[in-house]
């Protein structure tokens, strides 16, 4: 599956009392296809997945499909710590049908050397036949898949694709420059979306594309096909939006926007709680 374009991180509503909000995800979802988003991430860290049971886990991606009716690819997440359990959640979530891909993030908290990443995410990707997306984002993870890591990666056939968000031009170009042109750079970071395209980098996958799903993807697609002065224009009218929306860890902004917007209410799940009101 070729991932290009911008696909959205998408958040998780919740209501008061701390359970999923169904009618607002799905309302959201056909929101996002509605406005030509050109693929759907729902359980990733935007969607406040480690605070999801498991069985919720599956219900998000089962709504989002049948909401999505094939309409766009969905890139579901999927990513443990423990390489084991890390398998066997991909190997679930690669059984439902409508799950095109899954997002795979690097193990968090172990701090694996790069050999342990490499291992970590062979085992994933030889335990299914979907193509995984690897998650690039040492801020979070404490570990960072550096170029010589991915490169032996990419050579694995269902890692098709990495969500960069290490926020190093320097490592971004050398990927670009050194994986095989079938293999997707895809920006992690909405504000680095236009550096990372004009030096090979074929897409988005965005958290402020919750908000603005229409802007977002013209803006991606702009770039990705050389419009630069088009790319340029929407980046300049949302980039004070961009930075925003990571004043504090996402996805407080994202949601109390969302809530500003009427789309969902502003609830969280312990250890996120709602944003200071300055």
């Amino acid at each position: 599956m070729k991932l290009r374009g911008c696909g959205t991180a998408l958040v998780t509503p919740f209501q008061q009392d701390g359970s999923i909000d169904f009618r607002a995800q799905r309302a959201l979802v056909e929101w996002q296809i509605e406005s030509k988003i050109d693929f759907l991430v729902p359980c990733g860290t935007t969607g406040e997945t480690p605070t999801l049971t498991h069985d919720e886990w599956i219900q998000v991606i089962e709504s989002t499909i049948e909401v999505a009716k094939g309409r766009v690819p969905i890139v579901a997440g999927a990513t443990s710590n423990n390489t084991s359990e890390a398998v066997a959640r991909a190997k679930e979530v690669a059984a439902i049908r409508g799950v095109d891909a899954i997002l795979t993030a690097s193990p968090y908290y172990n701090k694996p050397t790069q050999e342990g990443q490499y291992q970590h995410f062979k085992a994933i990707a030889d335990a299914v036949d979907k193509p995984l997306v690897l998650y690039n984002v040492p801020g979070r993870t404490a570990a960072n898949i550096e170029p010589a890591t991915l490169l032996r990666l990419a050579k694995i056939p269902n890692i098709v694709a990495v969500k960069e968000a290490s926020g190093n031009m320097a490592q971004i170009m050398e990927i670009c420059n050194q994986v095989p042109d079938d293999f997707a750079v895809l920006s992690g970071d909405d504000a680095m979306t236009l550096p990372i395209v004009s030096v090979g980098g074929v897409g988005l996958i965005s958290v402020i594309s919750n908000q603005i799903p229409k802007e977002m993807a013209e803006l991606t697609r702009a770039a990705v096909s050389g419009d630069w002065t088009t790319a340029r224009v929407l980046h300049g009218r949302f980039l004070n939006l961009m930075n925003a929306n990571f004043i504090e860890s996402n996805p407080g902004p994202v949601k109390a926007v969302l809530a500003m917007m009427g789309r969902i209410e502003e609830n969280y799940r312990l250890p996120m709680v709602p944003m200071r009101p300055e």
